[in-house]
């Protein structure tokens, strides 16, 4: 008996202060939120253990071009099960570019349209690059937005919504507010990445590496951490309306230099903030938990 009064004893002070930890450090995260002048949402997990601080975590912000990554999760899955192959030549159609105001290196590089890329290539561009109009050719590959939801409704996703195309997206400013996540379920899709299983090791990899290979912003989750640091992400970025940015996103998962995994998702949404201060809300918040973890 005097056995278990000591483990529970030790069991209930361990409890105590990682629940006190994890109050101070989102004190923290709240308060850097502050500075975006807007909606702020986000997470931060220790993937090994599960401990995690949130704000907001319920919150439904817009993802942009974080959605990508369900996207070709969802194009992965189905090349593993053989509905086509990595080096399927898929036909791109002038019709699905997205907007000239929206970004798009395969249209720069390929005007007129009807020209044939891999599908590999074309999950490079929508991660990777954020290409839009490879995202949206990737969304018809695997059957429109309906099946994106089913593919995530079986992983158990629930709270991630991917309801439109980016050529939809940018053609109506408001419709970028119905494809949205919580940073609840971001983390989650994250933890599920980093658990693995969900692909054959080819597809895995190459989503890792796209994700590790990312060409946008590396000012947001790779701000403050050391330049070394290996960091498997996807941003996602609207433009500015009246002064207002309706999303500055990034979600990811970072590598600590133990071995261990923090899971990060921030969403900056409705910001009246310049864009460098809404990137370095992210940064901080990402930074912060780099501290919690690493000694």
């Amino acid at each position: 008996m005097k056995h278990l009064n000591i483990f529970l004893s030790a069991a209930l002070i361990f409890f105590t202060c990682s629940t006190l930890n994890a109050q101070s450090i989102e004190k923290e995260i709240e308060k850097i939120a502050n500075d975006a002048q807007g909606r702020v949402g986000a997470g931060l997990m220790l993937a090994e253990t599960g401990e995690a601080s949130w704000l907001n975590a319920e919150g439904n912000f817009p993802m942009q071009s974080v959605y990508k990554l369900p996207i070709a999760m969802a194009a992965l899955s189905k090349v593993d099960k053989g509905f086509f192959g990595l080096d399927s030549m898929i036909l791109v159609k002038k019709s699905d570019f997205i907007s000239k105001k929206q970004y798009s290196p395969i249209r720069d590089k390929n005007p007129k349209g009807n020209f044939h890329m891999k599908v590999l290539d074309l999950i490079r561009y929508a991660v990777s690059e954020s290409d839009g109009t490879a995202s949206d050719v990737l969304m018809r590959l695997c059957g429109g937005p309906g099946e994106i939801m089913k593919y995530l409704a079986g992983l158990g996703i629930k709270d991630i919504y991917v309801k439109n195309t980016e050529k939809q997206m940018g053609l109506d400013y408001s419709v970028q507010y119905k494809n949205t996540s919580t940073p609840r379920e971001a983390v989650r899709l994250l933890y599920l990445i980093y658990k693995g299983g969900l692909f054959k090791k080819e597809t895995e990899k190459l989503l890792s590496d796209d994700m590790t290979n990312l060409l946008t912003s590396s000012r947001r989750i790779k701000g403050l951490l050391p330049k070394d640091t290996k960091v498997a992400h996807k941003t996602g970025t609207s433009g500015t309306e009246k002064g207002i940015a309706a999303a500055t996103n990034d979600i990811g998962i970072v590598t600590l230099p133990d071995g261990r995994h923090l899971l990060v998702a921030v969403f900056v949404s409705d910001s009246k903030a310049p864009e460098a201060v809404r990137e370095g809300v992210i940064a901080r918040i990402a930074k912060t938990g780099w501290d919690k973890y690493v000694k």
